[in-house]
C-alpha cells in the first residue's frame, strides 16, 4: 500500500486538505482548487483500500477520477451559488455537501469492478463459495456511510466554532492565523474520527446465504446444505 493511500496518513493528509476547504471556500476558483485537491486524495485512498481481489483498469481509474471530482465541483460550486444569499453558516457547510455527494460516488465508481463482477465471499473457515454482487453492494455501502461519518464532525461543528471565535476581536486581528488554526482543529477531530468511522462496521463483514443471489444460494445449498448459513468477505476501508 502506497504512503499516501493508507489510512494511517488520513489524519495528517485529511487535516490539511480539510483546513483548506473550510478556510478557502468563498471563491469559486478556491472551492474548485481544493475540491479537485480532495478528490485527488480521496480517489487514492480508495483505489488503495479497495478489495485487492477485484482488479480495476487504469481507464475505469480515470473515469472513476473525473466523475467523482465532476460530482463534488458541481455540488460545491452550484451550492456556493446558492448560498450567496443564505446566512454566513450554511456557506460553510458547502465543503461537507460536497464531500458527501463525492464520496457517494467515487468510491462505488473507484471499486465499480466488485459491483459488476461481485466480491469473494467464503464459509466462516475461509473456503471460497463463490462471488457476489450484492455482498459488494453491502461493503461499499458501509465504507461510503464510515467516509461521511469520518468527516462530518470536523466539517459540521468546526464552521460553527469557528463562526462564533471569528466575532472576537482578538481573532479579527490575526485572520492570517484562521487557516492553521482550522487545520489544527480539523486534525483533533480526525484523531478520534478515523478509528471511530473505521470501526463503525467490521472488516470481515458477514452475510446471510438466504440474502445472495438466488444462483450463489442455490450452489452453496446444493454444495453445503444447511451447514452454511452465512458469508464472509472483506468489504475494504
Amino acid at each position: 500500500m502506497n504512503l499516501i493511500g493508507r489510512m494511517s496518513f488520513q489524519v495528517p493528509g485529511g487535516m490539511a486538505i480539510t483546513g483548506g476547504m473550510l478556510q478557502f471556500y468563498r471563491t469559486v476558483p478556491a472551492v474548485v482548487f481544493w475540491q479537485w485537491v480532495n478528490q485527488s486524495f480521496n480517489a487514492l485512498v480508495n483505489y488503495t483500500n479497495r478489495n485487492a481481489a477485484s482488479p480495476i483498469t487504469p481507464n475505469q481509474i480515470g473515469v472513476a477520477y473525473l466523475t467523482a471530482t465532476s460530482t463534488a465541483l458541481a455540488t460545491a460550486v452550484g451550492l456556493n451559488f446558492y448560498t450567496k444569499r443564505a446566512p454566513p453558516l450554511v456557506a460553510r457547510w458547502v465543503p461537507f455537501a460536497a464531500v458527501a455527494s463525492a464520496n457517494c460516488v467515487n468510491i462505488p465508481m473507484m471499486r465499480q469492478q466488485e459491483l459488476l463482477n461481485g466480491i469473494a465471499v467464503t464459509d466462516e473457515n475461509g473456503n471460497k463459495l463463490g462471488h457476489s454482487k450484492k455482498a459488494a453492494v453491502k461493503g461499499i455501502t458501509q465504507v461510503v456511510i464510515s467516509r461521511i461519518t469520518m468527516a462530518a464532525p470536523g466539517m459540521i461543528i468546526l464552521p460553527v466554532i469557528m463562526q462564533r471565535l471569528e466575532k472576537f476581536k482578538f481573532m479579527q486581528r490575526i485572520t492570517f492565523f484562521h487557516g492553521p488554526l482550522q487545520v489544527i482543529m480539523v486534525g483533533a477531530f480526525l484523531v478520534f474520527m478515523v478509528p471511530a468511522a473505521c470501526s463503525l462496521f467490521p472488516q470481515q463483514c458477514s452475510m446471510a446465504v438466504s440474502k445472495l443471489e438466488p444462483e450463489l444460494r442455490e450452489s452453496i445449498l446444493c454444495h453445503y446444505g444447511d451447514s452454511v448459513q452465512y458469508v464472509y468477505f472483506n468489504k475494504g476501508l
